[in-house]
């Protein structure tokens, strides 16, 4: 178990700072060649978009037993196209329809990639160490998105086409640590979801592309668990972005902004390691409500900040106290999701919220002209505040075990 456990986190950690790597470079790379920024948005856009479409498709093979099969083939599939970008650019032959062409394909295969991943941690480990396992997960990623822009950057003046080898490198990483995995990444057969007989309909499949949707509104707390994460990934992106917006009012550029995701990265790190023995000990209720009530204050605080310092403080708090959240969540997640749903209930998730995250850039920018930072700040202060007493009257109802009688 623990064998596989470490595979595991090797395997998404390396992926996660590879696409840290390259992801950092690629409109610099854009900018270079050209570019204006208007294209380089546009390329982003599309790859947010083949993220958002494909993932929920990917999860119905995953469920059905071909996890393993899945995860491997697009860390591969993304190792090919992150290669030939990095060739491209080596013989200076990087048109835009070639690296268009090879991020939609990298984009696609990472979105299968994770949605397949999603179920692993219930396979690879006993429910006693969901949690532990989340936290450590985490803290893998947090420390990429750390460590990855400043390896991207230092690639990028070595070699313009390194961090996109470099990113190759990283899912042919993934790809082999998956593969090595010892532990049958598909759930007992009697959980598995029937195939609908040789001759399938278009209504079959897409009842079952869709029967993570179903779980999710049949199921409080699951209900609780998209509205949560939705919102607070949107309110948390919007106050950056305000923050970016508030940074630059007051004369402090890129190295105030700098200074701001150095801070909120190591935060994030420390929350995560400490999520498990914080939030370890207690109802996944009580930790939503606590944390959700503890954001209002620092996000509120965020529209009287004037120094780059204070805006990095504010914003780690804001980062420290999220993983206590999302790791006692995403346990919970795992509990009450039957095996067989595990990869389509938690695309569902990751869609709907990273939806309400790729608005949220837009929204905060219009807000700032229109309002200004200051109250845009106070405005995600006080939306925090109507998700905390949402939260606050939903979650016993939503958390509370069969038959158990509400404390």
């Amino acid at each position: 178990m623990r064998r596989d456990i470490r595979l595991f986190w090797w395997a998404g950690t390396c992926d996660a700072l590879g696409s840290q790597t390259s992801g950092l470079v690629l409109p610099l790379l854009l900018l270079s060649l050209g570019r204006t920024p208007a294209e380089v948005g546009a390329v982003a856009g599309l790859g947010a978009a083949a993220t958002l479409l494909l993932g929920p498709l990917a999860a119905v093979p995953a469920d059905r037993g071909a996890r393993k099969r899945v995860m491997v083939g697009a860390a591969l599939v993304s190792a090919a196209a992150m290669t030939g970008v990095a060739l491209a650019v080596r013989s200076g032959t990087a048109s835009m329809a070639v690296l268009l062409g090879a991020v939609l394909v990298e984009r696609a295969a990472t979105s299968c990639y994770e949605a397949a991943s999603l179920g692993t941690v219930a396979l690879v480990c006993p429910p006693s160490e969901h949690q532990r396992v989340l936290a450590r997960l985490q803290a893998g990623e947090r420390g990429a998105l750390v460590l990855g822009p400043a390896l991207g950057g230092l690639l990028f003046q070595a070699g313009r086409w390194l961090p996109f080898l470099a990113d190759a490198l990283s899912y042919a990483v993934a790809a082999l640590c998956i593969r090595a995995l010892r532990t049958e990444l598909s759930a007992p057969r009697d959980q598995l979801p029937t195939d609908g007989g040789p001759r399938r309909t278009w209504r079959t499949l897409s009842a079952e592309a869709g029967a993570g949707v179903a779980l999710i509104r049949r199921d409080p707390f699951l209900r609780l668990a998209l509205v949560w994460i939705a919102a607070v990934n949107a309110l948390l992106v919007a106050l950056y972005y305000t923050t970016v917006f508030a940074l630059e009012d007051h004369g402090r550029g890129a190295a105030g902004l700098g200074l701001v995701l150095a801070l909120a990265g190591a935060a994030g790190l420390v929350g995560a390691l400490l999520a498990p023995r914080l939030a370890g000990r207690r109802s996944p209720g009580s930790v939503l409500v606590a944390v959700s009530w503890l954001l209002v204050p620092p996000a509120a605080a965020l529209a009287a900040a004037r120094d780059a310092w204070q805006f990095g403080l504010l914003f780690g708090l804001l980062c420290l106290l999220t993983p206590l959240a999302t790791v006692a969540l995403q346990a919970r997640v795992i509990q009450v999701t039957p095996p067989g749903l595990q990869a389509r209930t938690g695309t569902v998730l990751a869609t709907v919220s990273g939806a309400a995250a790729a608005l949220a850039p837009a929204l905060a920018g219009l807000a700032a002209d229109r309002a200004g930072s200051g109250a845009t700040l106070v405005g995600c202060a006080v939306l925090l505040a109507v998700l905390a007493l949402h939260v606050t009257r939903a979650a016993p109802a939503a958390t509370r075990g069969p038959g158990e009688e509400p404390a």
